[in-house]
C-alpha cells in the first residue's frame, strides 16, 4: 500500500537531567501520517527532557551513523520503504541490541504478539497518553 503523505522522523535523545550521562542518547524513529502525532510527538520528548534529532526513513538512520549511540527506538510498524518490524529485524542481524517501542493506530493482535516475541521492549495503541509513552521508554531504558 502506498500512502505518500508519511513522514518519518527520527529523534535522539539525551538522557534527562538528573539521569546518569553514562547513559548513551536514546533514539527515537516516529513514521506517522498523522500531523497531530508528529507535531506533539517531539515537544513531548523535550517536557521529558530529551533533546531530539530527525531522519526522513529507516534507512536515513541506518545510513546515519547514530547506531551506536541510540539506547531506544520508537518505531510505529507501518512505514514507506522498510517497516518498524523490518527495521527491528534488519538491527538484530547486525548485532544491535536496541530496545524498540512501537507505536501504531492499528490494533492487529498479531502483528503486535509477533514484534513482542521478536524482542520488542513494548508496544503501545495510538492514541496513548504522556505516562504510558514515559513507562515504555523508561521500561525500555531498564531492559538494557
Amino acid at each position: 500500500m502506498d500512502v505518500p503523505n508519511r513522514m518519518a522522523h527520527c529523534f535522539v535523545m539525551e538522557s534527562p537531567k538528573g539521569r546518569d550521562r553514562n547513559e548513551h542518547p536514546l533514539l527515537s524513529v516516529v513514521v506517522d501520517d498523522d500531523e497531530s502525532v508528529r507535531e506533539s510527538l517531539p515537544d513531548l520528548l523535550r517536557e521529558f527532557g530529551f533533546a531530539a534529532r530527525a531522519f526522513s526513513s529507516a534507512e536515513e538512520f541506518l545510513s546515519s551513523g547514530c547506531l551506536d549511540e541510540t539506547s531506544c527506538l520508537i518505531l510505529d510498524i507501518a512505514m514507506p520503504g522498510m517497516t518498524g518490524p523490518e527495521l527491528q529485524q534488519d538491527l538484530k542481524r547486525r548485532g544491535q541490541e536496541i530496545p524498540i517501542i512501537f507505536i501504531t493506530g492499528q490494533r492487529d493482535e498479531t502483528v503486535r504478539a509477533r514484534v513482542l516475541k521478536q524482542g520488542a521492549a513494548g508496544f503501545l495503541l495510538k492514541p496513548f497518553s504522556d505516562t504510558a509513552l514515559l513507562a515504555a521508554i523508561n521500561t525500555a531504558l531498564q531492559a538494557t
